[in-house]
């Protein structure tokens, strides 16, 4: 999503989020991620206006003071940026692909089922399993912190079974353009 994003041509305009329409985002996000209102309120303060920055292919970044905190693709789930779920590494779930996918997450290929289900992958355990369609935090093998987000593609329980073809589709990682931003 973000391989080739320059600002220059991408954005294509900013405006300011109107207040109801900043209830509604901070309800739709306290629903999806795994975070509750207090921590939002240190991320996002109440009393501070988002700014809605819209790019190219419909998707939405959300910038506080310039900062992008998290975006959307078309009415999609919101995704926190990289940066921010360094800073709380509890607000998505995580999977853990083994070291052979590094690379890969690393260039932006979607994570296949055998790195997640292989002796250096982690899924979720069955009484925790994740639907379809869920964000999720990529982590990699031996590293502390996440290298990508991405959308299962599959549920948790399917990716053990089939153990076949993309079980996770990459939307942003390490390295990629939205990562190398530091003010929008």
């Amino acid at each position: 999503m973000f391989k080739k994003f320059q600002p220059s041509s991408d954005v294509s305009g900013q405006v300011s989020v109107k207040s109801s329409v900043q209830r509604a985002i901070r309800n739709s996000i306290l629903s999806q991620w795994r975070i509750n209102p207090e921590t939002l309120e240190q991320i996002w303060p109440k009393k501070e206006s988002l700014t809605l920055v819209k790019c190219r292919e419909h998707i939405s970044i959300y910038t506080l003071h310039g900062e992008p905190l998290f975006f959307q693709h078309f009415d999609g789930p919101f995704y926190p940026t990289l940066k921010l779920l360094h800073k709380y590494p509890f607000i998505l779930p995580r999977v853990r692909v083994d070291r052979g996918a590094i690379r890969f997450l690393l260039a932006g290929a979607h994570m296949m089922c055998p790195g997640l289900t292989s002796a250096g992958g982690e899924l979720p355990p069955t009484k925790d399993a994740l639907p379809a369609n869920t964000p999720v935090a990529i982590h990699a093998e031996g590293k502390e912190h996440a290298a990508g987000i991405g959308l299962l593609k599959l549920d948790t329980e399917e990716i053990k079974r089939v153990n076949k073809g993309v079980g996770v589709e990459t939307v942003t990682y390490l390295g990629d353009d939205l990562w190398k931003l530091q003010q929008l």
